[in-house]
């Protein structure tokens, strides 16, 4: 009979991590990888950077090549969407409508980018999540001289901005926070990204939108051409929004809708998951028995911090694409689970996922970079080392200990530093001190 197989759902950055760990780990039977892309695994951070900019090509994005990926012996299924899980059989449903019973599975399907509702139908109104996508974008921004109106103002709408603005187009930056990436980073840092886009000549607006103005179809039956994007009248006083601008209109010929996105659980119909914000798992990356979840779908208990977090950021899908596959190897191991194909596996214990969280952000000249949690906390303390060069160091407390830091116009050197502050959350005042230590000249 032939070993049932550990299927990987999801072929990005978690997914590929997660079935090179589990050769490494030696698991020696089937391993497929099911990807809804036709693509190869690629890169997902320079979408919105060098690939939008022009600078790299496809090709570049790629993590493995097809020369690479042989030695896995994987069956790769491309352009393939998974649409149902069995939880207590472990056997998932294809788009084709093939069944298949699993060993394991490790979920590691990420994220789908939210959008307005009609936007599909009205050309030059984009998203940007996958390659397929930001080639698209960059295909109308060859164009010169395009309007566009970036809807949303958080981490992938500020680097869009960056991007079209250095190709030289006009940009309007429309957020519901009045401060460019508040939620992520705080009002103080936000507002020196603002005044780094303001001084590069984005245009900055607060408000909702409220739908789009189209040109007619053609009779070839195309999508119509969006023409301008409107506003809800109103807004927060002194927001800078439609209201403040006098205007709730904004011509437009190109969009785009940056407005988050939505863990990608729609096919997790059984009912012995929680798909509440993201595959809820415990601080293994266990959703359920044989079931493990990676990356951006995945919220798990974190031990450090005590209650369960979810991070889409690019560092974290690798580190817990090779933790979830570890630990699972270890849970068939321990449960003589996987009809011998891990006979000569060692018998691993299964480790918790610790990981201290990174993310960064490339816009113009300006890197940030930051460890920790920083999104949530009740309380930022951020000081401006240099204005003009957009230095800033800033530091995120939650009840009263400090969980992230932040950092921008620093040595690599002194970055790096930061990561061991707040490693485990120390003491407010404790952390304040390791920091200034840190970086100190010298």
């Amino acid at each position: 009979m032939t070993a049932r197989p550990i299927a990987v759902v999801g072929a990005s950055a978690a997914g590929l991590a997660a079935a090179e760990a589990l050769r490494r780990g030696g698991w020696r039977g089937p391993l497929t990888l099911i990807g809804d892309e036709p693509h190869l695994p690629y890169d997902r951070p320079p979408l919105s950077k060098q690939l939008l900019h022009g600078a790299w090509e496809p090709d570049r994005l790629l993590l493995r090549t097809e020369e690479q990926l042989a030695p896995l012996g994987l069956d790769l299924r491309l352009g393939t969407r998974a649409t149902g899980l069995d939880v207590a059989t472990r056997t998932l449903t294809l788009d084709g409508g093939e069944r298949l019973g699993c060993a394991g599975v490790i979920i590691a399907t990420g994220v789908t980018a939210r959008t307005l509702p009609g936007a599909d139908r009205i050309a030059g109104v984009h998203t940007l999540r996958t390659l397929d996508e930001a080639l698209a974008l960059r295909g109308r921004l060859g164009t010169p001289g395009r309007r566009l109106v970036i809807v949303g103002n958080g981490v992938l709408g500020c680097e869009a901005a960056a991007v079209a603005r250095e190709l030289g187009h006009e940009v309007t930056l429309v957020g519901i926070e009045a401060t460019p990436m508040a939620a992520a980073v705080g009002t103080e840092v936000g507002e020196l990204l603002a005044e780094e886009h303001r001084a590069r000549g984005v245009r900055l607006l607060t408000g909702a939108v409220d739908g789009f103005e189209t040109a007619p179809a053609d009779p070839d039956g195309s999508d119509p051409q969006v023409t301008a994007v409107r506003l809800a009248s109103g807004g927060p006083p002194g927001s800078g929004g439609a209201a403040a601008g006098g205007s709730s209109r904004l011509p437009a010929n190109l969009v785009l809708l940056a407005i988050g996105s939505r863990p990608a659980v729609e096919w997790l119909a059984d009912p012995a998951l929680d798909t509440t914000d993201g595959l809820r798992c415990d601080a293994y990356c266990a959703a359920a028995p044989g079931i493990y979840a990676a990356g951006d779908v995945a919220r798990w208990d974190h031990p450090v911090h005590g209650r369960p977090l979810r991070f889409e950021h690019r560092m974290n899908a690798t580190e817990q694409g090779m933790a979830a596959a570890r630990n699972l190897l270890a849970e068939l191991t321990a449960t003589d689970a996987a009809t011998g194909a891990a006979e000569d596996i060692p018998a691993p214990e299964r480790r918790p996922f610790a990981p201290v969280p990174y993310f960064w952000s490339d816009q113009y000249d300006l890197k940030l970079q930051a460890y920790g949690l920083t999104a949530g906390a009740d309380r930022v303390e951020a000081t401006v080392l240099d204005r003009a060069e957009r230095r800033v160091l800033a530091l995120y407390g939650r009840d009263g200990r400090a969980v992230g830091v932040l950092a921008a116009g620093l040595p690599p050197r002194r970055i790096r530093a930061l990561r061991a502050v707040i490693a485990t959350p120390l003491p407010w005042e404790e952390a304040r001190e390791r920091i200034g230590a840190a970086t100190a000249d010298g």
